[in-house]
């Protein structure tokens, strides 16, 4: 591995300081050959040849805000999301680049404490932070990472497997993610080696947009339907007897539709669900919440014994 150059100091404040710090807070890594302070970062890249990349956005006033985040809570769901779509891949993350576009007025501070989320999950995960660009702005604080990775053995697994017959398994609870889960989630990257490693796993998403919207496009690509059952929907409990405020929407309702929980949808062929269920490979919660079906939409069973359609419901940005 080739040796880091002395990083000389440079004049308080301004983009090549934030750089500096960053330099200096990121340090070596096994995987890097040539990081931070060149034209492009040189990786040790392992086997296979084949490399997963995903890539999300954080906008300021849209993804999140600082009266209800802290910069490094920020920094490190930049980062986490794209782990979680790699845990979808059933991929391990390897490297992350990072573009910050810090609007003008805003201290250097605030870049570093950003930086300083990111870099913690990137150190629990395993992940080199090997680069990236910073810029000023007269609009919004926009931070986005690209993440890239391996497939693991057996993967990359598509939304496009699923059959027939599949159960339909889910990692943890759902709704209510805007108090603090969206935040705080844990990408689901151990969970997601398990699935692969069953033998059985068919189809894998992460649930960002709400499990109904991500249900369909699971369903979409794998030209079947779904059946699922409500009672059987792991539903996020409030941490506190204030945490949640009335708004009129059963808690079924958002968990169905809220999005940003992370968790993972997976269809399983039956007999390896079932040894899923039964003993489960990790901690985190895991619930069989029902099936694919021959056909091109879903549907509900209520606890009543009801069966209504499910509609895609989750969340879209608006583009006009």
């Amino acid at each position: 591995m080739s040796a880091q150059p002395p990083v000389p100091p440079r004049r308080a404040g301004g983009e090549f300081a934030l750089i500096d710090w960053i330099r200096r807070r990121v340090g070596s890594h096994p995987r890097l050959e040539v990081g931070i302070g060149d034209d492009a970062a040189v990786l040790s890249w392992p086997e296979p040849d084949s490399a997963l990349v995903a890539v999300d956005m954080l906008v300021e006033g849209v993804h999140f805000d600082f009266q209800h985040a802290t910069p490094e809570q920020v920094g490190r769901k930049a980062l986490a999301v794209n782990l979680s779509d790699i845990a979808a891949m059933a991929g391990r993350p390897v490297a992350a680049v990072v573009a910050l576009a810090l609007p003008r007025g805003r201290d250097e501070e605030l870049g570093q404490r950003l930086h300083e989320g990111l870099v913690g999950l990137a150190e629990a995960t395993e992940v080199v932070l090997a680069g990236g660009d910073t810029t000023s702005t007269d609009g919004p604080l926009v931070l986005s990472v690209t993440v890239i990775g391996t497939p693991l053995p057996g993967g990359p697994v598509l939304r496009s497997g699923a059959r027939p017959g599949d159960r339909l398994l889910l990692t943890g609870c759902l709704g209510q993610s805007r108090h603090r889960h969206h935040l705080e989630f844990t990408p689901r990257l151990d969970e997601a080696r398990a699935l692969c490693d069953s033998g059985g796993l068919h189809a894998l998403i992460d649930i960002s947009d709400g499990l109904a919207a991500d249900l369909y496009h699971v369903l979409t690509e794998s030209r079947v339907g779904a059946r699922l059952r409500a009672r059987d929907i792991p539903l996020r409990e409030p941490r506190s007897a204030t945490e949640y405020a009335p708004d009129g929407r059963t808690a079924l309702a958002h968990a169905i539709s809220d999005g940003e929980d992370f968790e993972l949808l997976a269809a399983v062929e039956p007999e390896t669900a079932a040894q899923l269920i039964a003993a489960p490979p990790f901690e985190t919660p895991l619930a069989d919440i029902g099936e694919i079906v021959a056909g091109n939409s879903a549907e509900l069973l209520m606890p009543d014994g009801r069966s209504v359609p499910l509609p895609p419901l989750g969340y879209e940005h608006q583009l006009d």
